[in-house]
């Protein structure tokens, strides 16, 4: 099946809501499904436009019409893409028509008084929510460097602007076109470039030197930030951005883990780490809910990343047009992803040498945030909240003690997808002592008494924070217990 017959499907399923653009996307079994998400996402966010030219051309007129749906993936590429890239009928028609269409797209921006393809989607009630997105691409260090890619795009003809100073400096430079680029200020090894940018055929993306990768997608492995050498668990990790991520950060040595339940997500996840050089994975077809604790090959793992299911509602409206729920559907679903987030959550928080744990959701609900993150405090004293990046300008919601912690991401305030990024830091033995002395009966509210997270943790997980023996730990409280005696 072609692209655009491929693209013209899922949007018929779109409108029947049977499931998100995503799923329909990888399920399709198309090759390059890169190329078909963004024909699918596109194609929604320009439809309104698209569907008042393709009326206006009288395209749908005639004994041989197109389906709609189709004509506006046609019409989409021949206005405002890569132009068609098909043969036949399809193009023959479309072509016919195609001074009448650019005439009718001239006609609708007099009309709407905008001089800009964006301006006029926004003026006919597409994403206008905040700045356009640029594209973010991420240099590949298993592979290449952020030099060696600076330099081949210089002679490729881009202007290199230097890091960016601002997220306000990325909003304007989002707003141009044309052959420039910066460096992001918050992630390194992240290069942005103009909305328009496409790198699917250029050669250093298709030999995998760079990433496509959204900034906030970034922001999970790069918090979790394993040191050089470290067992890694990707607990959700099709398709597979996050795992080469994380394989670039330990540079290839130690071992990443990764776990997802569908066949063709895996599939396609293991053909990405082969071009990006990835060799220090393990891929398992598996739930990771079932994998045991006590597996002798997961006693070394220090870290771990979930990033399970959510709603992905904080993907750009263009991607969720055609699918939003009713308000009782909404909740009940929300009610079960923040179920199986919980369970994810506390499965990996169980593991015996597990240090750190990073909990990410591209959603933008607080069930699935805050309140995963709160109940999982108090089931896990254990571990506590990291204050990490604290550049970042949005926090997690005011909903419990030290939710200033997480990070959130949205498109109007950094520039990004909607995001939810959590750190857990296991405590330290001597933590973890005096919270329980200090309220043996709560321990969830000890994360109030403990002096700030930054203090204990580290700007780079160089090693793997130890633990004492149990024996250690009761030394040290007879201690403190006879001190007070003595006291008194």
């Amino acid at each position: 099946m072609s692209l655009y017959q491929t693209a013209a499907g899922i949007l018929d399923r779109l409108q029947r809501k049977e499931a998100a653009v995503k799923s329909l996307v990888y399920d399709s079994g198309f090759k390059n499904v890169r190329q078909l998400y963004a024909l699918v996402c596109e194609t929604l966010r320009y439809s309104s436009v698209m569907e008042e030219i393709i009326s206006s051309a009288e395209l749908l007129r005639g004994p041989k019409k197109l389906p709609m749906n189709l004509a506006k993936v046609l019409v989409y590429d021949l206005l405002f893409g890569k132009g068609l890239q098909c043969g036949g009928r399809w193009k023959s028609t479309i072509l016919a028509h195609r001074a009448r269409l650019q005439a009718e797209l001239a006609k609708l921006k007099v009309k709407r008084k905008v001089s800009s393809n964006q301006d006029l989607v926004t003026s006919m009630g597409g994403s206008s929510d905040g700045p356009a997105l640029p594209r973010y691409v991420r240099v590949n260090t298993l592979k290449t460097s952020m030099d060696d890619v600076i330099t081949y795009f210089k002679r490729q003809g881009y202007t290199y602007l230097g890091k960016a100073r601002s997220i306000e400096e990325l909003v304007d430079f989002a707003r141009k076109s044309g052959k420039s680029f910066l460096q992001d200020l918050h992630v390194p090894n992240l290069l942005v470039f103009p909305p328009s940018t496409d790198f699917h055929k250029d050669s250093l993306y298709t030999a995998g030197h760079l990433i496509l990768q959204d900034k906030a997608s970034c922001l999970p492995a790069l918090l979790l930030d394993p040191p050089v050498g470290a067992c890694v668990i990707d607990a959700c990790a099709a398709p597979g951005n996050k795992t080469s991520q994380l394989a670039a950060i330990i540079q290839n040595k130690g071992k990443v883990f990764a776990f997802d339940l569908d066949t063709k997500r895996l599939a396609t996840m293991s053909t990405l780490l082969l071009r990006a050089g990835v060799t220090c994975q393990e891929l398992a077809n598996q739930d990771f809910l079932t994998v045991k604790h006590c597996e002798s090959k997961y006693q070394k793992v220090s870290h771990i990343l979930v990033d399970p299911s959510c709603s992905g509602s904080g993907m750009p409206d263009r991607m969720r047009v055609l699918t939003h729920e009713a308000g009782s559907e909404q909740e009940e679903r929300l009610q079960a992803l923040s179920a199986f987030q919980r369970r994810a959550l506390s499965h990996a928080l169980k593991f015996p040498s597990v240090q750190f744990v990073v909990y990410s959701t591209c959603s933008i609900h607080q069930q699935e945030n805050e309140d995963v993150v709160k109940d999982i405090l108090e089931q896990h004293p254990d571990f506590r909240l990291a204050n990490v990046l604290p550049s970042w300008p949005v926090r997690g919601l005011s909903t419990f003690p030290g939710s200033e912690c997480c990070l959130r991401a949205t498109l109007s305030e950094t520039l990004t997808n909607g995001f939810f990024v959590a750190l857990f830091q296991r405590r330290s033995p001597e933590e973890k002592s005096i919270s329980e002395e200090l309220h043996p009966m709560n321990a969830s509210d000890a994360e109030k008494e403990i002096s700030n997270p930054s203090q204990v943790q580290s700007k780079r997980k160089s090693e793997c924070i130890g633990q004492d023996s149990s024996s250690s730990t009761k030394k040290k409280r007879k201690k403190r217990k006879k001190c007070k005696t003595e006291q008194s």
